[in-house]
């Protein structure tokens, strides 16, 4: 399993115009692209992964599947290369090394992101947020 540490810096995306904002703003150092918590069950494994290949953004997701085993493998069978599940999940174990096979990570938990739901992205300020979360140099037009 990958350390949350390699994982930094996330956005929780929610849709199509906050990730190509993201996308945009990060240039050549995109963020890793999470889904908000239980997407799997409710955008399903498809709906997330079409949002982030219509972007060229499949490597960089990690759909969040709760405690939905099922989820969880129609991801990786989909592609993901990261998925959280629930580590309560009695399957945990099991999937971690089917994952670790295929060289995907399962995630016990969603590393700590910046929930772009609560940023005004439209925003000359929402923007200067997302680009010091994600570590960006500043920049006249952010400062």
């Amino acid at each position: 399993m990958l350390p949350p540490a390699a994982l930094a810096p996330c956005v929780i995306i929610h849709g199509a115009p906050e990730l190509a904002a993201v996308l945009a703003l990060a240039g050549e150092r995109p963020p890793r692209l999470l889904s908000a918590p239980g997407a799997a069950g409710s955008w399903g494994v498809g709906g997330f992964r079409a949002l982030l290949q219509a972007h060229g953004a499949l490597p960089l997701g990690i759909l969040d599947a709760a405690d939905a085993p099922g989820h969880a493998l129609a991801a990786l069978r989909v592609g993901f290369r990261a998925v959280v599940l629930d580590p309560a999940v009695p399957a945990f174990p099991s999937l971690a090394v089917l994952f670790a096979s295929e060289g995907a990570t399962l995630i016990p938990e969603a590393p700590p992101a910046l929930d772009l739901a609560r940023v005004q992205l439209h925003k000359l300020q929402g923007r200067a947020h997302l680009a010091r979360w994600l570590g960006l140099p500043r920049t006249p037009d952010l400062a």
